[in-house]
C-alpha cells in the first residue's frame, strides 16, 4: 500500500536513519488538514459482549484519497493496541469499502485478518460498515491483577532468549535462575512442554510447598491461554493444541491458583507496584519490543498491547516486520532487531560465528561500553525513536510514567534510549508531561519475577 499522507521529517532525526517519518507528526499533519471542514469518523472493536473500544477522529471531506491512508494506519495501530475480532467503520463507506478489503483474507493485511480472526479469537475477522449513530457505546472493563505477596509462589518469566525463574515467599526472592533457550526453533511442543515444567520443577524444590504460581510470556493470553506466541511460532499449526492448555494443565495437576499473562503487562505490574502509582505504560526492550500498561484506575485492561506489530514510522521505505510482514512497526525499532539493523550502518559487523541472538546483542553491547562511536549511535537512535513514539503512544493511552526494561537498556544503552527520547519529548511536545525511567532500586527488588508471582490470589 502506498502512503499519501504528508510526512514531516522530525526536527531531532536518528543520527543512523536519517529516512525515519514518525507516525505521531504524520497523524497530527492529517489531523490539522481536519480542523476547518472534516467530518467524523469512528472506529469499533468488538473483543467479546463485555469489552467494546470506540476510537473517535476526523477524515477529509468528499473522499479524499488521504483519508484511506490514515484511517488504515490507525485501524493497524488500534487492532494490535486492543485487539478485537468484529471491526466496525461509522462515518464513510468508502474508508469502510477500503479496510474490509485490505483487511481481509485476501488482503494486504491478511497476516492481521487470520492473527485477529482464528488464532486470537477463534472465529472469523468481519468489517461492519454502519452510521455514526450506530455505532455501540464504549465498554472498557478491565481488571485488578496483581500485588499479593503472601505465602510460597512461584514467579516465571519465559524470553525468546531465555528463560527466568524464581521462588519468592512472602514477596522476597530466596531463589532465581536464568537459563538461555532458543523456543523459537523448536517445532515439538513435548520441548516446551519439558522445558517449563523444569523451571518451575526447579524452583519447588527451594521451598517446601508452592500455593501459587504466577508467570509472564510473549505473546497473546487469553484466559490463561496461550493464543498465539513468537515463542511457539515454530509449532505446527495442527500441534498448537497441545500448547494452548498448557498451563491450564499444569495448574490442574499441581491444584494451586496458577495466573500467566503477557510479559508487557507483567512489566507494567511491577512498575505500579514499585512506584505505588497506575498510569503505568511498560516497555520490554529484548527480543522483540513487549508493551504492558496499567491504567490510571490500577486496572490491566486485557488488551493485547502487541506494539511490535503497531506502527510507528510511515516512511514508504521503512523497514519490514519479520514476522506480519507490514513495514515501520515497533519491533524493529524497539528490541535487538533494531540494533541488528543499525549495527551495518554504524560500521559493526557481528561476527557469524555467534550462534543466538543474545551472544550478538552481548557483541554489540560489549562495543557500546567501549566507547565505540558507531554503537552510541546505535542506541541514540533508538532514543529518537522512542520520544517521537511515545508522544504517538500517548494519544492512544492515558499516561503517568513510563518504564522501560529488557536486555538492550542495559548498561549505558538504557541511559541514552532515555535521554534521547526525553530530548524529543521536550523539544517537539512540551505538552507532555509523563515520566520516563529505567527500573530503579526499589523496581529491582519487586522486580518482573516477584510481580508474576503476585498475579494469583490464594484459594
Amino acid at each position: 500500500m502506498t502512503l499519501q499522507l504528508t510526512l514531516p521529517a522530525p526536527k531531532t532525526q536518528p543520527p543512523l536513519d536519517a529516512n525515519f517519518r514518525p507516525a505521531v507528526l504524520a497523524n497530527r499533519a492529517f489531523q490539522a488538514q481536519c480542523e476547518e471542514n472534516g467530518i467524523p469518523l469512528i472506529i469499533g472493536l468488538e473483543r467479546s459482549s463485555e469489552n467494546f473500544t470506540r476510537f473517535e477522529t476526523k477524515i477529509l471531506p468528499n473522499n479524499n484519497p488521504n483519508n484511506l491512508a490514515y484511517i488504515e494506519r490507525i485501524v493497524k495501530f488500534l487492532l494490535w493496541q486492543r485487539g478485537g475480532f468484529r471491526l466496525y467503520i461509522a462515518g464513510s463507506q468508502e474508508v469502510g469499502e477500503h479496510i474490509r478489503k485490505v483487511y481481509a483474507q485476501d488482503g494486504l493485511r491478511q497476516f492481521d485478518y487470520e492473527f485477529m480472526g482464528e488464532k486470537v479469537y477463534e472465529r472469523d475477522f468481519e468489517v461492519i460498515i454502519c452510521d455514526v449513530d450506530e455505532m455501540p457505546a464504549s465498554r472498557e472493563t478491565g481488571k485488578l491483577l496483581g500485588g499479593y505477596l503472601q505465602g510460597a509462589r512461584i514467579g516465571f518469566d519465559l524470553g525468546a532468549s531465555d528463560r527466568k525463574v524464581s521462588a519468592v515467599v512472602d514477596g522476597e526472592v530466596i531463589y532465581s535462575e536464568e537459563v538461555v533457550w532458543e523456543p523459537r526453533k523448536h517445532s515439538d511442543p513435548a520441548y516446551h512442554v519439558e522445558e517449563i515444567k523444569k523451571a518451575l520443577k526447579t524452583a519447588a524444590s527451594k521451598m517446601p510447598r508452592v500455593d501459587a504460581i504466577g508467570g509472564s510470556s510473549a505473546g497473546v493470553y487469553v484466559e490463561n491461554r496461550p493464543m498465539v506466541a513468537s515463542l511457539f511460532r515454530a509449532i505446527p499449526e495442527e500441534k498448537f493444541g497441545k500448547i494452548k492448555n498448557l498451563f491450564l494443565d499444569i495448574r490442574d495437576e499441581m491444584g494451586i491458583p496458577l495466573e500467566i499473562i503477557n510479559d508487557g503487562d507483567v512489566t507494567a505490574l511491577a512498575g505500579a507496584m514499585s512506584l505505588e502509582d497506575n498510569g503505568i505504560l511498560g516497555i520490554a526492550m529484548g527480543s522483540s519490543e513487549a508493551v504492558g500498561y496499567v491504567n490510571t484506575e490500577g486496572r490491566i485492561m486485557g488488551w493485547l498491547n502487541e506494539l511490535a506489530f503497531a506502527p510507528v514510522d510511515y516512511a514508504p521505505d521503512a523497514p519490514a516486520e519479520e514476522w506480519s510482514g507490514d513495514i515501520g512497526c515497533g519491533a524493529t525499532y524497539f528490541s535487538q532487531q533494531s540494533v541488528f539493523r543499525l549495527a551495518p550502518t554504524a560500521g559493526i559487523e557481528i561476527p557469524e560465528n555467534i550462534a543466538t541472538d543474545a551472544g550478538k546483542l552481548k557483541f554489540v553491547q560489549e562495543k557500546l561500553e567501549s566507547g565505540h562511536e558507531g554503537a552510541i549511535k546505535i542506541w541514540q537512535s533508538i532514543g529518537v525513536y522512542l520520544g517521537y513514539t511515545l508522544a504517538h503512544y500517548a494519544d492512544f493511552y492515558d499516561l503517568k510514567h513510563v518504564l522501560i526494561l529488557g536486555r538492550c537498556t542495559s548498561g549505558s544503552g538504557g541511559d541514552l534510549i532515555i535521554e534521547g527520547a526525553q530530548n524529543v519529548l521536550k523539544s517537539e511536545f512540551p505538552e507532555l508531561n509523563f515520566h520516563i525511567q529505567l527500573p530503579d532500586e526499589k523496581s529491582r527488588r519487586v522486580g518482573q519475577s516477584i510481580a508474576a508471582a503476585s498475579l494469583p490470589a490464594l484459594n
